[in-house]
């Protein structure tokens, strides 16, 4: 039996003609928790919604054009989607973390380039959702949002999966934010691997990638 994060998710429909290019976009995880009880914090998109209706992701969203290119860009385009998405203020986007690149993969419809920050939750300030782009929120110990995922409670994506997984290895935020700060990003672009009719999610360095 094939586990749930090999199946492509809401917005991962698959495409059989020419890829699209991926748009640029940005994501922050948002941190708390200090020294111990590493959560995270995750937003339940409308079910109503075209993409992704119902599933629970970091906040974030697409670049404006006004917003520019490069890096700047995609750290603007953060700060605002964190604010637009769980009425977070961050400060200087300078300060964000970048902890990876994701590139939708080329066999699906709808396309992004995103790049992943850390920041840590602001003294003084709690997230809330708009109640109609977002409809709900959690912070999640990431290990704990996957065990709701197995048992059927919330809906995650491929992307957001692995993330968690690897958010799972760290025991606080100081450990997770040094690790981050001294690696290189490298983009990840999985790829779709037919199978008959299944359709196989694989990543870099995995058997038949």
């Amino acid at each position: 039996m094939r586990e749930e994060s090999e199946r492509p998710g809401p917005g991962e429909d698959y495409n059989p003609g020419p890829p699209t290019r991926p748009r640029q976009a940005a994501t922050v995880i948002l941190l708390r928790g200090g020294e111990k009880d590493l959560e995270v914090l995750l937003v339940r998109r409308t079910p109503q919604a075209r993409f992704m209706g119902g599933v629970w992701v970091f906040p974030g969203g697409a670049v404006d054009a006004d917003e520019g290119d490069g890096d700047d860009a995609h750290r603007a385009a953060a700060v605002r989607e964190l604010h637009e998405e769980a009425a977070i203020e961050l400060g200087d986007p300078a300060e964000l973390v970048k902890f990876s690149r994701w590139i939708t993969p080329a066999a699906v419809q709808i396309r992004f380039d995103t790049h992943f920050f850390l920041a840590c939750l602001p003294d003084g300030q709690e997230p809330r959702i708009d109640g109609e782009e977002c409809v709900d929120l959690g912070w999640f110990r990431p290990l704990d949002a996957l065990r709701a995922y197995q048992a059927g409670e919330i809906s995650l994506v491929f992307p957001t999966i692995k993330h968690l997984e690897q958010l799972g290895g760290f025991d606080s935020v100081q450990e997770l934010l040094a690790y981050a700060r001294r690696r290189e990003v490298q983009p990840v672009e999985p790829k779709v691997v037919l199978e008959g009719e299944v359709a196989r999610i694989l990543l870099p360095g995995e058997p038949g990638y």
